[in-house]
């Protein structure tokens, strides 16, 4: 009986070094360009209710097609519709990087850096690291949405929906549609050189998953790095102390980078607006004359944005503090001032 259970044994082993492909498979050992999220699934975080299963390079192009033109090629080969014959989603979303620093939401920082990197300053967050965020329409904009905001908050498919339907003034979009989207968005999520991962942290990390170590810690440190959500807080004008604390203390050279990175983003020939702001004394004036009329229409403007209309549904998004600080505001004042040839 020894002598069958030695040979049963020595046949398995020989077999096993004839097949190596049934040996266990080696955990996946990631690089600095891996995504952060397939990291965090392979440590065993649940993926989320809304991530798409066909994450194949149709789908992902269908998704970048209705980000970037508007529409696509559905899976049955017709033509889709438009999603708004008003916006496209890049016009109020970046889809790169747009903050130095990925867990400070700060303005003047996110406008420098938009100055290097030759990106526009806009009211939306950047699509970039969207499947990252646990949540979305945050904070205050239940003011705006009311009810419509709940699903959206806790769901990135209910999210895109809002989009489209509310914010884009356009037509619902379809399950495929979405999944498609959120497929794209995939592509644009963190990598772990996105937050800061060393060659250093990488290879700690490799070898902790291979043995099966330390696997809170990793989530831990991984989801440290980066925000959560994208906070929003809307602001009034700052009727109260503006005459005491920002009356005449714009930054004309700031206010200058608001100017061409944030409103000529949407104000400018074939933008999104049918109101163009170019760089010529006599606009500048035009701008100087609307503060005689009334002093606080900058700020209402960028605090309230404007509203659809009969028969003109475009409308301008307004900046949340998130997004947009007085101080940017009165130094794009300072620049229009100073351009106009007046003093602050």
């Amino acid at each position: 009986m020894k002598k069958y259970w030695f040979f049963v044994v020595g046949s398995l082993c020989m077999t096993l070094m004839v097949f190596p492909s049934w040996k266990a498979s080696a955990p996946q050992a990631f690089t600095l360009s891996s995504k952060v999220n397939d990291v965090l699934f392979a440590l065993g975080q649940p993926k989320p209710s809304w991530y798409p299963e066909d994450l194949s390079e149709a789908a992902i192009e269908r998704g970048r097609e209705m980000i970037f033109n508007g529409r696509t090629t559905a899976p049955d080969g017709s033509k889709s519709k438009f999603i708004s014959v008003y916006y496209m989603c890049t016009n109020c979303h970046n889809t790169v990087i747009e903050d130095p620093i990925l867990t400070v939401a700060d303005p003047q920082a996110r406008l420098e850096y938009a100055a290097q990197h030759d990106i526009p300053f806009l009211q939306g967050t950047t699509f970039y690291g969207i499947t990252n965020r646990e949540t979305w329409y945050n904070d205050d904009y239940y003011k705006k949405y009311g009810d419509l905001v709940k699903p959206a908050n806790e769901n990135l498919a209910e999210a895109v929906q809002l989009c489209a339907m509310e914010c884009s003034q356009g037509r619902p979009v379809e399950d495929w549609e979405i999944q498609s989207i959120i497929a794209y968005y995939t592509t644009i999520g963190y990598s772990l050189s996105d937050i800061g991962f060393s060659e250093q942290d990488l290879s700690a990390l490799n070898a902790d998953i291979a043995s099966g170590k330390n696997t809170v810690k990793w989530v831990e440190n991984i989801r440290g790095r980066y925000l959560h959500k994208s906070p929003a807080t809307f602001l009034e004008p700052p009727y109260d102390n503006y005459w005491e604390t920002l009356r005449g203390k714009g930054d004309a050279a700031n206010g200058k980078l608001v100017y061409e990175l944030s409103c000529q983003a949407c104000h400018k020939s074939y933008g999104v607006s049918d109101v163009v702001f170019g760089d010529d004394k006599q606009e500048f004036k035009q701008f100087n004359r609307w503060f005689k009329k009334n002093d606080w229409w900058l700020f209402q403007v960028v605090r309230h944005g404007t509203h659809p209309a009969p028969g003109h549904r475009e409308y301008m998004p307004h900046y949340t503090k998130e997004r947009m600080t007085d101080q940017q505001v009165e130094d794009l004042r300072a620049y229009i001032l100073e351009r106009a040839g007046k003093g602050s």
